[in-house]
């Protein structure tokens, strides 16, 4: 292991490690380049993923030169390349995507508002504001020392976490009316997001208070705060430093969760999708349509994340 520690740390040697990775991938898929059309089968794609791995090195060495920024950008210029020659090989209809990306968004024309993209947008935002109440109740039960509520939230915890989100979406959606309480298929969902996602945030609301130093407790206290005034003033404000990143990332998750309210009949994004899809037996186009309208979305809310991130760290000192 050593020895391998040792090569790779050599950049002739990463290079080549890369460029084999490359070749290796290459051969595995039957293709050929054009100008090699001649040469038997397997020579051909052999030639050709050698100039593949050739021009990815060359590629490397290139980037290398360039400053940080420049490198980034043409990173992903590159990798966006790559992905729309993917796609482009599959021959989509790109009239047909045309045609159904406003009624996937949610601005078909006749359609209801609350549908496709915009659904579940606003299943999320409600789904993660019931989750961050959930899981700072659940945080505080946890770190209690109240017994009753320390096995309340431990047990709801543990089966929310240990429990697929798709059953937990069934047995509310299903389950609920069992015992005469039946939900329209929306409210099924937000509950079903609501909970499983407050049980995972519940651990990072306790991990967050934790990390707060014993001395911001003794220090409250020596002013005369209670416990509860101390936790409210002093420890939660400088707990959603830690909380806030690791909370943005749980709504990015629930955002691309939001799809498996669609087996509701929820007519938000995924099962508009397959709507669409299904209609004309062109299920991939709208597979990669809604694919890439999650990804914006995700986009989006990952840069609103870490604007709040940065606003949030100035405003509060631990």
């Amino acid at each position: 292991m050593s020895i391998l520690a040792d090569l790779l740390d050599r950049r002739d040697a990463r290079l080549t490690l890369i460029g084999l990775i490359v070749f290796l991938i290459a051969a595995a898929f039957p293709w050929t380049v054009p100008g090699l059309a001649g040469l038997p089968p397997l020579l051909a794609r052999l030639v050709g993923s050698l100039l593949v791995a050739g021009l990815a090195i060359a590629n490397i060495l290139v980037l290398r030169r360039m400053p940080f920024e420049f490198q980034v950008l043409l990173a992903w210029a590159e990798l966006l390349l790559v992905f729309a020659l993917f796609f482009w090989s599959f021959g989509l209809d790109y009239r047909f995507i045309l045609a159904n990306v406003p009624g996937l968004l949610g601005f078909g024309a006749g359609q209801a508002f609350l549908q496709g993209a915009v659904l579940t947008v606003v299943i999320c935002l409600v789904s993660i504001t019931f989750a961050t109440l959930l899981a700072l109740v659940g945080a505080l039960a946890r770190l209690s020392g109240n017994g009753l509520a320390f096995g309340v939230a431990t047990f709801y915890i543990s089966f929310f976490r240990g429990t697929p989100l798709l059953l937990q979406v069934l047995l509310i959606y299903l389950g609920l009316p069992q015992i005469g309480l039946v939900l329209e298929a929306v409210p099924a969902g937000i509950i079903a997001l609501s909970l499983c996602y407050g049980a995972y945030m519940a651990e990072i609301f306790r991990a967050g208070i934790e990390a707060v130093g014993r001395g911001q407790r003794e220090a409250a206290a020596s002013l005369g705060l209670t416990d509860a005034q101390a936790m409210r003033l002093v420890v939660l404000p400088q707990a959603m430093r830690l909380v806030i990143p690791p909370t943005g990332n749980q709504f990015i998750a629930m955002l691309k969760d939001s799809s498996l309210v669609s087996v509701m009949g929820v007519w938000e994004l995924m099962f508009l999708a397959r709507t669409y899809g299904r209609a004309e037996f062109k299920y991939m186009e709208m597979l990669i349509t809604a694919a890439l309208i999650y990804w914006l979305l995700s986009a989006v809310f990952e840069v609103i994340q870490a604007r709040i991130e940065r606003h949030y760290g100035k405003g509060v000192r631990p």
